[in-house]
């Protein structure tokens, strides 16, 4: 199998039929989206598509990027631009030592074989196994794989890899990476579309990122590391941003793996295909690449600098408990390249630049689709994935857009902390005392209070394209923000505290947390009231009564 010239992509046609292709075919028009049977694996193949688009395919400057992105070269123009490539993407070798697709250089004959099930992430470890807590996700849940879905899961392993016990590296990213891409709304936005729009210009790049782009060597192991002897890490030898062309940030290699491929014919556990070949075991040996340095220009990933100590590394943004939502958004969305606290993604900077040329109407239908594990060392608490608007705006004003959008988030922030804590208070005789994990309650918050956030962004967007000199929210529309803000925390209050009668002693202690987070979200000097100066919103009679 060759991952670039085998037909074994699935994919979603807009007529709902679902059929498998190869890498040539993806700028068929009717094909509107691929068709993993994971998650995990979905964001995984839509970042190993655009790192061989970015490889072989990256436009010269903007108007070649709308041409492309209008019409998408041909199935033999794919052919021929994968060619350059194609000897790097082969998951069966002739010989034991052939170069492999994400697999060690050595053919690790002497490692003693793992399960194929140890591939994804989310499976027991050896440890879980030998002490039997694998209590929710079973041992064995995966027993063998069809060769299209074992290199996903190689794939998706490289790319996410936490970290794995002694010598086992990380990913390039540190383990379970948030990874952000742009898609497009549109109801007729076709696959290469939303593929295209996160491949970026070579004219942006150079003008953009701190690092060469240009003149890859396609065979010394500077791009593709598996095509060159693996820089092993027993010494604590670490590979630095310097050490490699900049396209190897899409093809990093931390895991040394082979997998073992047997002539057999079955079903593939995770897709239920019939297979004439599978994977049920691999190799694998410690010690592999270990990345090390300041990697914050990555395509798909935002990073976060501390801005009292400029000088150490930037640090990738993770997965974390609670999901993916609005209160990230800003570090998701804005590229500050010379900020000291956080990075976007490069191709939402780039999407950024180049949204000015886009129509109006496939700008309002940006997206940002992220995604990550969340992590707890090296066992998985979830996976989580979602969609926010991209917010496309005029050129120039992306800092008076954060400054507007930070004030929102800043003072959202302030209320959810509030409405724990009064709920904590209602629920507890000493608040302080509770022990136990209360973030659902910060969820609970942050998804409720969501689309009133972006109706806001919807409508500061909207006005910077119409008053690109006025950028900043007007009074109504902060006031409409603030009213539905403070509607929505007492409601989360009243759900979690008084959806059940209590006793009446406990109902006196339950009212006065209300007031007293009533009291806060109206009359407070700060920052209710500094948020009303700042934004010259009348104030109007106290909301709400005392039950």
């Amino acid at each position: 199998m060759n991952i670039l010239a085998t037909t074994w992509l699935p994919v979603i046609c807009s007529n709902g039929e679902a059929k498998t292709i190869s890498l040539a075919d993806i700028g068929d028009p009717k094909i509107t989206n691929l068709n993993l049977p994971r998650a995990d694996f979905q964001g995984a193949a839509y970042q190993l598509i655009v790192g061989v688009l970015q490889t072989v395919l990256a436009p010269e400057d903007s108007d070649d990027w709308l041409d492309k992105f209008e019409e998408p070269p041909s199935p033999e123009e794919f052919s021929k631009a994968f060619s350059q490539i194609e000897h790097a993407f082969n998951l069966i070798g002739e010989k034991p030592e052939s170069p492999l697709f994400m697999q060690d250089f050595d053919p690790l004959e002497s490692a003693k074989p793992s399960a194929a099930t140890s591939l994804l992430i989310e499976a027991p470890g050896d440890n879980g196994i030998k002490l039997n807590t694998d209590f929710f996700i079973k041992r064995g849940f995966v027993e063998q794989m069809s060769l299209p879905m074992a290199a996903l899961a190689l794939f998706t392993l490289q790319i996410n890899a936490p970290s794995g016990g002694q010598g086992h590296r990380t990913g390039l990213r540190g383990g379970g990476p948030l990874s952000t891409l742009v898609l497009s709304n549109q109801p007729d936005a076709c696959l290469w579309q939303k593929l295209w729009l996160n491949v970026m210009s070579k004219e942006w790049l150079a003008d953009n990122s701190k690092a060469d782009w240009t003149n890859p060597d396609f065979s010394d192991g500077s791009v593709f590391p598996w095509l060159a002897p693996t820089v092993t890490s027993e010494k604590k030898a670490v590979i630095l941003p310097t050490d490699v062309h900049p396209l190897h940030r899409y093809w990093a290699m931390p895991r040394r793996i082979r997998l073992n491929i047997e002539d057999r014919s079955g079903s593939c556990d995770i897709s239920g295909e019939a297979a004439a070949q599978l994977v049920s075991s691999y190799r694998t040996q410690n010690y592999g690449n270990n990345y090390s340095g300041d990697w914050r220009t990555h395509p798909f990933t935002p990073y976060r600098g501390d801005p009292k100590k400029p000088d150490d590394e930037y640090l990738s943004i993770k997965g974390q408990p609670g999901g993916i939502t609005y209160k990230q958004w800003e570090i998701l969305r804005f590229a500050r390249p010379d900020s000291q606290a956080h990075n976007s993604a490069l191709v939402v900077s780039h999407m950024h630049q180049l949204s000015e040329y886009l129509d109006d109407d496939l700008k309002a239908q940006l997206r940002l689709w992220s995604f990550a594990y969340d992590m707890d060392n090296m066992k998985p608490r979830g996976f989580y994935s979602t969609e926010m608007p991209f917010a496309a705006m005029p050129a120039g004003l992306e800092e008076d857009f954060f400054s507007e959008v930070s004030a929102l988030q800043t003072l959202a922030h302030d209320m959810g902390k509030q409405v724990r804590t009064q709920v904590k208070r209602a629920w507890f005789k000493r608040s302080d005392d509770a022990k136990g994990d209360f973030s659902f309650i910060d969820l609970m918050f942050w998804q409720r209070t969501e689309p009133v956030f972006f109706q806001a962004v919807s409508s500061l967007a909207d006005q910077a394209s119409a008053k690109p000199d006025e950028l900043i929210l007007t009074p109504e529309m902060a006031k409409r923000w603030l009213l539905a803000m403070q509607a929505i925390s007492l409601e989360i209050f009243d759900e979690l505290v008084l959806s059940s009668e209590p006793e009446p002693r406990e109902m006196s202690e339950k009212i006065e947390a209300r007031n007293i987070l009533r009291g806060w979200l109206y009359r407070s000097k700060k920052p209710i009231q500094q948020f009303k100066t700042d934004y010259k919103i009348v104030s109007e009679q106290t909301q709400g009564v005392s039950a």
